[in-house]
């Protein structure tokens, strides 16, 4: 038996007290976010027309590699962090690979994911500013509850736009935002103008991430001392998420473990974006050879079938633009049980390492994400999130891999959440009912109509 403990926590003293900003670590840096309206590159007062100050300030931070934490924002943390690195033992077993696998937690929140971490950081920012009231998007549901807690916290107000057929699948999601004072609208809906020219196009819509985000900007800037906070893909969250990763190095560096390969499902880009921030750091000053490796839906296969360019964030096409990984704004995901990861975008820093080459990505159908997650609860004790599977998936694909070879790599991967609301989409996958989706090069084309020609 090995020296590792099954569950690695740091001290509270230990925990880290600066967030990690990869990009003051990159030589060939990102495009800029550019101006829907004047296509020129965005400044710090055009972000803060919509975002809270601080969060606009560190979207354009390419200078400081660590931003400290606000003493009160230690003290949420600290309600639920750090968070365990688990050594995976018996999976291990169940497998009999010879690798050794790890998974950093961040379901030990109300919120049962790893979105509390810049929920948190948000809210915090919006009541420094004296900010009264938030909206935002959802779509699995994580981070509405997240930011709903956040709010509760600081007493701020909040809408959330969660998306329709999220809502439908999980009714108790809703309840859950609700009990901590958010006030929930399906998306589309007849609130926004938004909601209204989607809804007359197609009445029946499901919805989207991109519907949902363009009807809570549309709300925030409707509304007075209003900001609009979202949950991934910009790089001030990828900043607030790489807490994930600094205490998983911490933790490994504790029992000298040395990653081969850190894998992350891949939606927006936030957790595994935090989860690899120090690591890539590291990698690109030539201190490791880690393999990362972005685990994403094949009915949403943003890196492994999307193109490199720029688009907008949302549906309505209001956001700036953004030089990502993409299937088009006007790309309708299937109704998927993975909401957290059907959007059609990448984070701007991931897809940036993707396109040169520093990550791998692959696409995985939503049945063999199920199958790999049961596998995974019957042994490890936790029922994960559907988002979190696919990451799980493709660890059990690298263990088994090692299996064959005789190869003992080490594995790594960020189990970003639970998925104790998700029992329709496990009930559906038990009862063999559970249907996989796969776009057609046709479905894809007309999302790729609507890349602007930028």
């Amino acid at each position: 038996m090995s020296n590792v403990p099954y569950k690695i926590y740091l001290p509270e003293e230990s925990a880290p007290r600066y967030l990690h900003n990869i990009r003051a670590k990159m030589k060939d840096n990102i495009e800029p976010l550019l101006h829907p309206g004047t296509l020129k590159p965005c400044t710090k007062e055009d972000l803060e027309a919509v975002f809270c100050k601080k969060s606009a300030e560190q979207e354009l931070n390419t200078k400081d590699e660590y931003i400290e934490i606000p003493e009160d924002l230690i003290g949420f943390y600290r309600m639920y962090r750090p968070s365990p690195l688990v050594r995976a033992y018996c999976l291990e077993k169940m497998l009999d690979t010879p690798a050794e696998i790890y998974y950093k937690f961040e379901g030990n929140n109300t919120s049962g994911s790893h979105k509390l971490n810049s929920a948190a950081a948000q809210v915090h920012y919006a009541k420094e500013q004296g900010i009264t009231s938030l909206a935002t998007e959802t779509g699995a549901g994580q981070w509405g509850t997240a930011l709903s807690m956040a709010c509760a916290y600081y007493g701020i107000e909040l809408d959330v736009y969660m998306v329709k057929i999220s809502a439908e699948q999980k009714p108790y999601r809703k309840m859950v935002m609700e009990t901590y004072g958010a006030n929930v609208i399906p998306s589309p809906s007849n609130m926004t103008e938004a909601g209204k020219k989607i809804l007359a196009e197609t009445p029946d819509s499901c919805g989207s991430l991109g519907c949902a985000i363009s009807e809570a900007i549309e709300s925030s800037m409707k509304k007075d001392n209003c900001r609009y906070v979202l949950g991934s893909v910009l790089d001030h969250v990828l900043i607030h998420q790489s807490i994930i990763g600094l205490e998983a190095k911490m933790a490994c560096d504790m029992y000298d473990i040395k990653p081969d390969i850190i894998i992350g499902c891949a939606g927006g880009g936030s957790n595994l974006g935090g989860l690899i921030s120090p690591f890539m750091a590291d990698k690109l000053d030539g201190k490791n050879n880690i393999r990362f490796i972005a685990a994403e839906p094949a009915s949403c296969p943003t890196f492994t079938r999307g193109r490199y360019a720029y688009d907008f964030g949302d549906t309505a096409r209001t956001t700036p633009l953004i030089k990502m990984y993409t299937l088009g704004s006007g790309f309708m995901p299937s109704p998927n049980h993975a909401g957290g990861l059907r959007y059609h975008g990448m984070n701007p820093v991931l897809s940036k390492f993707y396109h040169d080459g520093h990550m791998d990505a692959v696409s995985i159908v939503q049945s063999e994400a199920f199958k790999a997650a049961v596998t995974f609860a019957r042994c490890e004790g936790i029922l994960p999130a559907p988002e979190s599977s696919h990451a799980i998936k493709c660890a059990l694909d690298e263990a088994l891999k090692c299996k064959e070879t005789g190869e003992k790599k080490t594995i790594l991967f960020g189990l970003s959440g639970t998925g104790y609301f998700d029992m329709m989409a496990y009930g559906n996958y038990n009862s063999g009912q559970m249907t996989d989706y796969i776009p057609t090069d046709e479905e894809l084309e007309k999302g790729f109509a609507t890349l602007p020609k930028v």
